[in-house]
């Protein structure tokens, strides 16, 4: 008889089931993970709101390699027992994109238009197992990995992936560094993130903005490295950022805010002539009034984002694994698997308070 998995499978909006599958056979190609924790990402709320079929959430995830194929251990450079954190994409491996190192952008992993990637494909997809609630997962032969070291608490791994978003779009796209001032819009995980990944990059100064319930994570965000948080119910927030400014307003500015698009046109105006700004939290609507003349006149540079590159995984595993920063603190709730749907709830505001980084272990 095949040994059974247990996973948390979405049934409907906003539901979810514990299933079993069978474990599947591993070709030479390809290999099985043992999961020992996955994240819940914020963007796995409008996921569970919405029902496309059966299937397993869960994409920021960390385990061992329990099977590995011979042909996927010399093309991985793994062995069996390896700790990984695993990237959600699966890309082609021999486009543009994915030659160029751009391989989130690969068209065989955009599940917006048909692709397959960690944590959104159907179980109808054989083999199923394509989600980190689960307590394995099946490695498709495209699969990418990040090795982490064992020293690191499970919850504090499972952020490698947010924190590499951090890196990506703080430093990587936005330049943040020496001599800049950067406002971070939002203190979620992401927003956090941004905090970290601005601080280690040596910005000058970090303002980050939120509202008055994140009062818990702007005292975090203050330990990660912010000079100064705005609580924008009871501030104004272009008067207070030209008066940390000094008139000049910020070099760059990041929109993770999960809100409405109030935060984006607020950009256009906290934002210095040629700055930046980046905009990374999906607002699931248009934007009205958006006069885009002030972007002409003040030279500013607007990019849209989403994703990692893979060095800023690994910059951020290495982060992660220096201690530097008090990241447990940002591990704030854990669920089991019969728990999964608290935990989405839980990100999405429906369930426990407090929710900054959310992780679900398979095997509680």
């Amino acid at each position: 008889m095949s040994q059974k998995v247990f996973a948390a499978v979405q049934s409907g909006e906003k539901q979810t089931k514990v299933k079993t599958f069978d474990l599947p056979k591993v070709a030479d190609d390809a290999g099985l993970l043992r999961v020992e924790v996955s994240g819940v990402c914020g963007s796995d709320w409008p996921d569970y709101k919405k029902y496309i079929g059966d299937r397993i959430l869960g994409h920021e995830v960390v385990g061992y390699i329990e099977k590995i194929g011979r042909f996927a251990e010399q093309r991985w450079g793994l062995k069996k027992g390896d700790r990984v954190a695993l990237e959600e994409y699966l890309p082609c491996g021999h486009c543009n994109r994915c030659r160029s190192g751009e391989f989130r952008l690969c068209a065989a992993t955009d599940k917006w238009n048909g692709g397959i990637r960690f944590g959104f494909t159907t179980i109808s997809e054989a083999p199923s197992l394509w989600g980190g609630y689960s307590q394995y997962l099946y490695l498709h032969p495209n699969s990418v990995f990040h090795k982490v070291p064992e020293h690191i608490p499970a919850n504090q791994a499972a952020l490698a992936l947010p924190l590499g978003n951090g890196i990506e779009w703080a430093v990587n796209e936005g330049g943040a560094g020496p001599g800049k001032t950067v406002l971070i819009q939002g203190p979620g995980q992401q927003g956090l993130s941004c905090v970290l990944a601005a601080k280690q990059a040596g910005a000058d100064c970090i303002i980050i903005s939120g509202l008055s319930a994140d009062e818990e994570r702007f005292k975090l965000a203050k330990k990660f490295g912010a000079d100064f948080t705005i609580d924008v119910q009871k501030e104004d927030i272009f008067k207070r950022v030209k008066e940390i400014t000094g008139g000049e307003m910020a070099d760059l500015i990041i929109d993770v805010a999960s809100g409405g698009p109030a935060t984006v046109t607020a950009a256009i105006d906290l934002v210095k002539i040629r700055g930046t700004i980046i905009l990374a939290g999906k607002k699931h609507q248009e934007i009205p009034e958006f006069y885009s003349d002030k972007l002409i006149s003040k030279y500013i540079t607007m990019k849209g984002v989403r994703g990692h590159s893979y060095q800023a995984v690994e910059r951020a595993i290495q982060l992660i694994a220096s201690g530097k920063y008090p990241l447990n603190e940002m591990c704030t709730h854990h669920f089991g698997l019969n728990e999964v749907d608290k935990a989405l709830k839980t990100v999405g505001g429906e369930g426990e308070d407090g929710a900054i980084h959310v992780t679900v272990n398979p095997w509680n």
